[in-house]
């Protein structure tokens, strides 16, 4: 049986980096050009940069959050072997897809948050060209937050499929010491 303490937990660290990313999103940088009177020359002013911390703050959420996951489950990997059935089966290819989705929101998220924090620092000369007030384009940290979603609702059932299958995990033989030791009548 699945534990629902760890299903409530992740749940809760998903629902924060959802939280976060779509935060993110709504207050990703802003820039503008303005002009300094006095010397002649174009720079770029850019907005509060808080949506890098967002970002930041839902990699580290679901990253903690597929650890859980992850160390509940021995990553699939260790442990004793599990019945085969179609629960493992699913917990196969879920486990695949889990780490997919993980991979790209973590992506997204992480990219979105470093270029969300460069900012460009050169000013050009007032008959040049203006320069070039470089931010995160539109939808990065949205994209995180999909996959994010997508991956909350695949690592949950994933665990649900493995717990099942290691629930039902074969065991050869009962509970004898060795094969063939049992009492003769």
């Amino acid at each position: 049986m699945a534990s629902k303490l760890l299903l409530i937990a992740v749940f809760v660290l998903d629902l924060i980096a959802f939280g976060l990313a779509v935060a993110a999103e709504q207050r990703r940088s802003t820039a503008k050009i303005s002009q300094d009177t006095e010397v002649n020359y174009n720079y770029c002013v850019y907005d509060s940069d808080i949506a890098t911390g967002y970002g930041v703050g839902a990699f580290l959420f679901l990253m903690v959050s597929q650890a859980l996951v992850m160390a509940a489950s021995r990553c699939f990997c260790c442990g004793k072997g599990l019945n085969p059935s179609g629960s493992r089966a699913w917990a196969v290819i879920l486990f695949i897809v889990c780490w997919l989705f993980f991979l790209i929101a973590e992506i997204c998220l992480l990219a979105g948050s470093v270029r969300n924090a460069y900012h460009t620092k050169y000013r050009t000369i007032f008959s040049e060209q203006p320069p070039s007030c470089e931010t995160v384009r539109k939808g990065v940290f949205a994209a995180g937050a999909a996959f994010i979603f997508l991956n909350a609702i695949v690592n949950k059932f994933y665990y649900i499929c493995y717990s099942s299958a290691r629930d039902k995990s074969f065991q050869a033989y009962g509970r004898e010491a060795a094969v063939g030791m049992g009492t003769y009548k």
